[in-house]
């Protein structure tokens, strides 16, 4: 288990599960977690058992973490509670040997095995928050348009976010590609005539004004726009890098990118 501080979620959902209401939270790196004592104590069992079980468990202990929870609304401020991440609070469940525990919670466990990890997991995939008792029997066992409406919709939602998932990540890479290539930029521009091209400071004008235009630019096509303006840019001003640029002409490049702003943006130039 980890001795770190407290992790703190972006998000937190309370999801309806039968006669219980779970929490579960979503870190900044996107991984979901679910806070172990609450579902221990929903079903009859003891805290302490199960956190010397899962301590014992050679995998288990490894994913036991403390996230920071916010408490209800008629509670104030939160708590450092014990979580696990939702792809193991299966694993956990399935640890609990259903015929062991009473006889009038055996149904509630062999429920939560079942079907605690789907209800979660649609949580924050489908943002289903409720269980309903005959949906998924009728989701398996029917044919109907408006089940395979359902499922189409289901996988339209999954494409969708595997999508955004894919854009972020190759968002992510070309900032990286862009920060190396301004370094280099940086040395190609030291050893260039310093004293005819734009300074330091005038460089780094440009290239925010540059990344003001391209995130804007990206924010509506859904594409990494940073490329397509500096070719724009480059062309404009007939040089192969901004740090290029001719002293000379750094006012009018600068008066170019504020029209460009302004012509996909209402706000004030830069």
């Amino acid at each position: 288990m980890s001795e770190d501080k407290a992790l703190v979620p972006v998000e937190q959902r309370q999801v309806e599960f039968y006669e219980d209401e779970i929490t579960a939270v979503r870190l900044p790196d996107g991984r979901v977690f679910v806070p172990v004592r609450p579902l221990v104590e929903s079903l009859g069992l003891s805290w302490s058992s199960q956190l010397q079980r899962i301590r014992r468990d050679s995998v288990l202990k490894g994913e036991l973490v403390s996230v920071f929870v916010t408490n209800t609304e008629s509670e104030r401020g939160g708590r450092d509670v014990q979580c696990l991440p939702l792809d193991y609070i299966s694993g956990f469940l399935f640890g609990i040997n259903a015929e062991r525990v009473r006889d009038d919670l055996r149904e509630r466990v062999i429920r939560y095995q079942r079907e605690c990890y789907r209800v979660l997991a649609e949580a924050f995939t489908e943002g289903r928050l409720t269980t309903d008792d005959d949906l998924f029997d009728l989701l398996d066992n029917e044919t109907s348009e408006a089940v395979q409406a359902y499922k189409m919709l289901q996988a339209l939602v999954k494409l969708a976010r595997n999508q955004i998932v894919i854009e972020a990540r190759l968002e992510k890479h070309g900032q990286t590609l862009e920060d190396h290539g301004r370094r280099l930029e940086t040395i190609e521009a030291d050893l260039h005539q310093a004293n005819r091209t734009v300074t330091e400071a005038q460089a780094t004008q440009i290239s925010q004004s540059v990344r003001a235009i391209a995130i804007v630019l990206g924010n509506k096509t859904n594409r990494n726009e940073f490329g397509a303006v500096w070719g724009e840019f480059y062309r404009k001003f007939g040089v192969s890098k901004y740090r290029y640029l001719p002293a000379a002409r750094f006012d009018e490049a600068l008066a170019w990118l504020n029209e460009f702003y302004q012509s996909v943006t209402s706000e004030l130039p830069f």
